[in-house]
């Protein structure tokens, strides 16, 4: 009970801080500078010149819209998580646009509209980021890719990429290409921050694939100087038809050239398969051995 009670406070955390990142974002960086960007902003901006509709109500609006829609689709276990977004990120967009309109000197959000483009896009994505964390949803036109994942387990950050395209090429018809160009880079840099946080937390490393006759020295070197685990996997050579073993390991970035130096010493003849790894959970990375 006590670590559900712990997992839940740290959910509402990351859906808080994901809610005020996005609001940031949209208020200050996006709205003011008519930034044509992906999601409810996006959609707002497109749409203010044809209905004549501020946008913070169109956000508003639809946020409420579609979170109902998605409570339907995901279930009740989204919708618990994802009222509070509903609810918060409504409320921060119109508190932080209040302080914009009378308490912020009017110019100081009006920049360059590269620097609203590149620094809007990170706050967002940053700030949905924080909220997939959680298996929540910021609500609005995040919930589209959460339902196209749960039937075709297509990745969050890049269905987030393609609807947010969509959304800036419908504004394209309104303000023109080069507008929708520079929204495209809002929502290239959005779906790069979405990505990265998602993976804050996780350990980058690298594993590394060895096939050679001498596998069990390299193996020995392995576990006595790195200190890591070894997995053997059996494999059957493509060429010769012969059964050879390949080592496999995962080391960080900062053990890999002494693996590399290593494995030379030992088989200079040695294959050698390092790719990037960008999570990794279990002992030696998430969590020390207990003495």
């Amino acid at each position: 009970m006590q670590l559900n009670t712990k997992e839940t406070l740290r959910d509402l955390a990351w859906i808080l801080a994901g809610n005020i990142t996005l609001a940031i974002g949209v208020a200050w960086f996006i709205l003011p500078n008519n930034v044509l960007t992906g999601g409810l902003a996006g959609v707002a901006i497109a749409l203010e010149p044809l209905i004549h509709v501020t946008p913070e109500i169109v956000i508003n609006v639809l946020t409420v819209v579609l979170f109902v829609a998605g409570s339907f689709i995901l279930g009740k276990k989204f919708a618990m998580k994802t009222i509070l977004s509903t609810i918060c990120y409504p409320l921060f967009l119109s508190l932080l646009s209040f302080l914009a309109a009378h308490y912020i000197p009017a110019d100081t959000f009006i920049m360059d509209k590269y620097l609203a483009t590149i620094y809007g896009g990170a706050l967002m994505g940053i700030g949905v980021g924080c909220v997939f964390r959680t298996g929540a949803s910021t609500g609005g036109m995040d919930i589209p890719p959460l339902i196209i994942n749960k039937y075709t387990h297509i990745p969050l950050p890049s269905l987030v990429l393609i609807i947010d395209a969509l959304t800036v090429l419908l504004g394209a018809a309104v303000y023109g290409l080069q507008a929708a160009l520079t929204g495209i880079l809002s929502v290239w840099v959005s779906s790069f921050m979405i990505n990265k946080t998602m993976l804050i937390g996780g350990h980058d490393a690298k594993n590394v694939m060895i096939i050679s006759e001498k596998y069990k020295e390299i193996m020995n070197k392995v576990h006595e100087r790195l200190e890591r685990g070894t997995t053997i996997l059996e494999a059957n050579g493509g060429y010769s038809n012969e059964r050879k073993p390949v080592l496999m390991v995962v080391v960080t970035k900062k053990q890999l050239p002494e693996l590399q130096h290593m494995i030379s010493h030992i088989d200079a003849e040695a294959f050698v398969i390092v790719t990037d790894t960008n999570e990794v959970q279990g002992l030696g990375f998430t969590y020390e051995e207990e003495l």
